[in-house]
């Protein structure tokens, strides 16, 4: 490997960082804003609706992708190379899974009574339009896996230069963090999950 190509790695390591760093802020601030705008709803009826129960499933499932991710980082430093594409490969499936459980989530909350009127309209659908929010940076990450597991398959990657694989990852974590942080908002603002006593 190159020396020459080292520096290269660290400028998209840095860029990496900085893609990061600018969604937490846009992440944290959408919500805080949806915080302040629930919290001022508490009172509301319609403001308590439950969240679909399929939220718990598509939670678990995030969290197994980003073990798959992380796992494809330990097998690309160890230069094998089938497997780390096979574990790349496969949570881009299950990333495709997430969004459409979230998906048809998302469609129940917008069909349910909270979406009939009065304030709790807000409150319903901004949980929608947040979920929606991750799920579109679910749908980059995906894209994202395809494209390093391919690469991987190519021999891209190896026990020296693995940094996509390490950000596919760290980009995954990220976003099982942003999910928590939303779920947790959302059953403290809305009526938690149905069936289910916290």
């Amino acid at each position: 490997m190159p020396a020459s190509v080292l520096p290269t790695d660290r400028r998209f390591r840095q860029g990496g960082w900085l893609f990061l760093g600018t969604l937490l802020v846009f992440f944290l601030s959408s919500l805080l804003l949806y915080g302040i705008y629930a919290s001022s709803r508490l009172g509301d009826v319609q403001s308590s609706v439950p969240l679909p129960n399929s939220f718990l499933t598509s939670t678990v499932l995030l969290l197994g992708i980003s073990a798959l991710v992380h796992w494809s980082t330990r097998s690309v430093r160890r230069s094998k190379r089938f497997l780390t594409a096979s574990l790349l490969a496969f949570s881009a499936i299950a990333a495709v899974a997430f969004m459409a459980i979230q998906y048809v989530a998302m469609l129940g909350l917008l069909g349910g009574p909270a979406m009939q009127g009065g304030t709790g309209k807000g409150v319903a659908g901004m949980v929608v339009v947040l979920a929606f929010l991750h799920a579109l940076h679910v749908a980059g990450g995906v894209i994202a896996l395809g494209i390093v597991s391919v690469r991987s398959m190519l021999g891209k990657y190896d026990h020296e230069r693995h940094w996509p694989v390490d950000f596919a990852a760290q980009y995954w974590h990220f976003l099982d963090l942003v999910w928590l942080c939303m779920l947790a908002t959302f059953v403290a603002t809305t009526g938690g999950f149905s069936g289910i006593t916290l």
